[in-house]
């Protein structure tokens, strides 16, 4: 661990202590801590070891966005084949957030990683204010805390949608209560334009929908303030069918390429009971990057069983249930990337934060949550710096720039990657290493307009038949066309 790290972690862990003292007794003091920690290395490139792909991907749109069609509509990427690089994806709602910021500043890399910091930071103050107010303030408190040190901490600073859909979900939980509770047609609409912002952003955020069952068919609420708040959740699962099944279909039609929305349940149950043991390290382990607030979830589970606490249970077992079937679903996918635990991350906290809450030794208490918040830190911290060896990648946007012109197609060397095209800033072909030693295909890139062959040396060092016109300790640089 850096020691910049090291002590950055101490020192969130010190403050945590003081949960019970009069200087910091508000839980926003710790979500602002925790958003200043996550500030170290928010300028990075998206050049970190963990999902850089799944980040560069979503960078692509955001800057296509800006430079090619800013209808919302045609999402693009830049490892196109040549072609219009139109995508089925997520609706691009944190994309297209960063290209109205772009629009405004210009465009560089980290914003989308501020972006979903900022929202993040909002939706686990929502999370604390939901389960200080349907459960009790002492599992809010220490709940939110293990939220905030879990995946969420390390997550919730990328260009991705995962923590960001979740954390749009909870804001509009909290105004679809409100609307039910108070009837103010202002917290209906807040609760339609959050909630159908998070699914749409991401579908696994529509698992949270099912907290509002009890309360919709055994809540004392006027009739019609039942069906009003039904219509407006009607209405977001249309927009969620219509753009995830209809238009994203629409779109693979358009350019060949098609999102994946899943496997089938059969083939996804087969795919995880091959591998229970990976699929259940995304609960024990990758939840919250340590093992402490695990142990936490599985007492808070067999306290809130003890104790008959209805909330909880209903909680975690009807978000539970849901979140079996998107892990189905999701199949190869969920064992393979720790960041599809996510979805589920904030009930695990709930239930953990629940086991502290019945806790009287608070000495323990305290023992369980500094332990936690450290370990769950300290897993994450390599993820805020950037490896030497990572940055020579950067340069391969400054060669493009000194020989080839904005339209020039390449290919290069980055395997099913999409980081280093778009490092490039430019479009065309990412292929695996063997493939620059395939004479048809490399044929048929050129006949499709193919102007450069960018190849990364740390990959691939031999040289190819082609007239070499840039080369460095990183790279060679081919024109196919001076042959």
């Amino acid at each position: 661990m850096t020691s910049l790290s090291f002590y950055l972690a101490r020192a969130y862990s010190a403050m945590a202590i003081t949960f019970k003292s009069p200087l910091f007794p508000d839980i926003r003091f710790y979500i602002l801590l925790a958003f200043l920690l996550r500030l170290t290395g928010i300028t990075n490139p998206p050049l970190e070891m963990g999902h850089n792909w799944r980040q560069a991907t979503g960078l692509m749109v955001s800057r296509n966005f800006l430079e090619v069609n800013s209808c919302i509509l045609y999402p693009r990427v830049d490892d196109n084949g040549g072609q219009s690089g139109i995508i089925g994806m997520e609706f691009p709602v944190m994309n297209y957030t960063y290209f109205l910021i772009a629009k405004i500043f210009g465009y560089t890399h980290w914003y989308g990683r501020l972006i979903n910091l900022l929202v993040s930071s909002f939706g686990i103050y929502f999370f604390y204010l939901l389960t200080k107010k349907y459960i009790n303030e002492r599992t809010a408190f220490f709940s939110t805390l293990m939220l905030l040190s879990s995946i969420w901490f390390s997550y919730s600073r990328k260009m991705m949608p995962d923590t960001f859909c979740i954390s749009l979900m909870l804001i509009g939980i909290y105004y679809g209560m409100k609307y039910l509770e108070e009837g103010r047609k202002l917290f209906l609409f807040l609760f339609f334009f959050f909630s159908s912002l998070g699914i749409l952003s991401k579908i696994p955020a529509g698992i949270y929908m099912i907290l509002f069952l009890f309360p919709v068919l055994a809540g004392d609420f006027p009739k019609g303030r039942k069906i009003l708040f039904c219509v407006s959740g009607a209405v977001t699962m249309m927009l969620v069918y219509a753009w995830y099944f209809m238009w994203n279909k629409h779109l693979s039609e358009l350019s060949g390429i098609w999102y994946n929305n899943g496997v089938s349940l059969s083939r996804g149950f087969g795919e995880i009971s091959r591998h229970v043991g990976e699929a259940m390290e995304k609960f024990y382990f990758s939840a919250f990057d340590g093992f402490i607030f695990f142990a936490c979830f599985i007492a808070g589970l067999f306290i809130a069983f003890r104790k008959k606490n209805f909330r909880v249970i209903y909680i975690f077992s009807s978000v539970g249930i849901l979140f079996l079937l998107y892990i189905f679903k999701s199949g190869f996918f969920f064992y393979h990337h720790n960041y599809y635990s996510i979805p589920i991350v904030p009930v695990m906290a709930l239930v953990a934060g629940y086991a502290l809450a019945n806790l009287n030794r608070e000495w323990l208490v305290t023992i369980l949550l500094l332990g936690g918040i450290t370990e769950g830190i300290a897993n994450q911290q390599h993820d805020f710096f950037i490896k030497d060896s990572e940055k020579y990648k950067l340069e391969s946007g400054k060669i493009a720039e000194r020989i080839s012109k904005k339209d020039d197609l390449i290919l290069i060397n980055g395997g099913l990657n999409p980081q280093q095209i778009y490092l490039t800033h430019r479009k065309g072909w990412s292929c695996e290493n063997d493939k620059l030693a395939d004479t048809l295909f490399l044929k048929s890139l050129i006949e499709n307009k193919c102007r450069f062959i960018f190849v990364d040396k740390h990959t691939f060092n031999s040289k190819l038949n082609f007239s070499i016109i840039f080369s460095d300790a990183d790279f060679d640089v081919y024109e196919p066309d001076r042959q």
